[in-house]
């Protein structure tokens, strides 16, 4: 992969020597800019944020150890390596204490030079990729990440094991809150990929103005406010995998450059015409009917057959309610341990509410309610039906008819189903926003036999 050139400022008095060592650098693929002053050198800090800073630490006027201590400061990340003479490397020791990689003697060969520069970069390198390894070993996101026993869960822990072992584009479809990032990061911790980065990025959590930049990163100067070069996810992601959420909220144009992502292989940063050559797993994710987008020209049909190779759809959770109790204790270990609580538990009539519950919010509600009811059953053991929200409380639906008492004089049969069919009908309406297309085809009527039943039962209501 060809990475971002090194942005390098090397700050010496001695203009002679700056400029040959600079010559040098920019030989060997640097991207080098030079100062001869203490001054002019946080100057050019203050404009720019350079990967590597080398510094004599005797110069006239401001010393080098204030702009190593002022560059640290600006940049805690920024390679310093600093250049010492005339026996002071006790100097140069006690730079390293206050955060420089290594340091240098003079007089020296550029080769020592280049490898000094060299190893600092890739210390730096190891010590980052290791840190990252680490935060994400912490928090593993294996098969066994995804709570279920049901039958549709044991069928998608098996179609996630045989997608993990390829290196095919996958595409992950669902309702919110499904989990689909937690299906994605068992795909890539599964995959032979596992060493290298998973990264993730919401399409639809950033303004179209910056996400070509987030995706695909910028160089100096290619809009306002980009003082510095910077790598984009597609190009953290190099040997690993990229998660794309929300992919159908992609505007036509970056849609085109995923594309070329995916069939070419190569990409290029916003303000740049140098191509970049990547190797890079894609997992896509949405909520969205994307077949229909295509069909109404959203979204592009060649785009959606190179993302939809690997198709993998997660279940509501209303489709796997059994799941449930296993879901609410697994919540409620954790959430319970980390407020350190022990021993909690919920009232059966407390999960038969939640197994009846439709949870048009899925998984993400359901761990939401259980640390809302932890937190509202002030210390208690038992988690009870008044620790959940109301909606869940007073849920109504054809859930409650096997329930529902019949009074001696009996019950008005028809009112009773009519009650029940419009219960659905406002469910499907409320789940697709209005649209009364897609709320038929949630419940598998006709959109005419939905409208007339709308107009049989609220009038009000039917309104096209």
């Amino acid at each position: 992969m060809a990475d971002i050139r090194k942005h390098l400022l090397i700050v010496d008095d001695e203009a002679a020597l700056r400029s040959a060592i600079a010559e040098r650098l920019s030989d060997h693929g640097y991207a080098v800019e030079q100062a001869g002053s203490g001054e002019e050198a946080l100057e050019r800090l203050a404009d720019f944020a350079f990967d590597i800073l080398i510094s004599d630490l005797r110069l006239p006027g401001i010393n080098g150890r204030d702009v190593l201590d002022s560059a640290l400061e600006r940049y805690p990340d920024i390679i310093a390596i600093v250049i010492t003479g005339y026996g002071t490397v006790k100097d140069a020791v006690d730079a390293i204490k206050h955060g420089a990689a290594d340091f240098i003697t003079k007089p020296f060969q550029f080769d020592a030079l280049l490898h000094v520069v060299r190893s600092a970069v890739e210390q730096r390198r190891l010590k980052s990729e290791n840190a990252y390894l680490r935060s994400q070993l912490e928090d593993r996101y294996r098969i066994d990440g995804l709570v279920g026993r049901s039958r549709v869960m044991r069928d998608l822990f098996g179609l996630l094991e045989t997608v993990a072992a390829t290196s095919s584009t996958v595409m992950i479809t669902g309702e919110t809150g499904t989990g689909k990032e937690l299906a994605a990061r068992a795909i890539h911790h599964n995959s032979p990929r596992r060493a290298n980065r998973f990264v993730a990025l919401n399409c639809s959590a950033i303004p179209e103005t910056l996400l070509e930049a987030e995706l695909f990163g910028h160089v100096r100067g290619a809009f306002t406010g980009a003082i510095g070069a910077r790598q984009g996810r597609v190009e953290q992601a190099h040997k690993g995998t990229l998660f794309l959420d929300e992919v159908g909220t992609m505007s036509p144009s970056l849609q085109a450059k995923l594309l070329r992502v995916l069939q070419e292989r190569e990409f290029e940063r916003v303000g740049d015409s140098h191509t970049v050559k990547i190797d890079v797993r894609v997992i896509a994710a949405t909520h969205s009917d994307l077949g229909r987008m295509v069909a109404e020209g959203s979204f592009r049909e060649d785009l959606f057959y190179r993302l939809n190779v690997l198709p993998v759809q997660l279940p509501p959770l209303r489709a796997r309610r059994e799941d449930i109790p296993l879901l609410v204790g697994h919540f409620l270990q954790r959430l319970a341990s980390e407020g350190g609580r022990s021993g909690v538990t919920v009232s059966q009539e407390a999960i038969r509410l939640l197994m009846g519950y439709r949870w048009p919010g899925n998984v993400r509600q359901l761990e939401n309610t259980v640390e809302r009811a932890l937190a509202f059953s002030q210390g208690r053991s038992i988690l009870d039906v008044g620790d959940l929200p109301a909606e869940i409380q007073n849920q109504a639906g054809p859930a409650e008819g096997a329930d529902t008492a019949l009074p001696e004089d009996g019950i008005d049969f028809e009112r009773y189903i009519e009650g029940i069919e419009l219960s659905l009908i406002k469910r499907s309406l409320e789940r697709t926003h209005g649209n009364k297309r897609q709320a038929a085809r949630l419940l598998n009527l006709k959109r005419t036999t939905l409208i007339e039943k709308l107009k049989r039962l609220e009038p009000h209501q039917a309104a096209d």
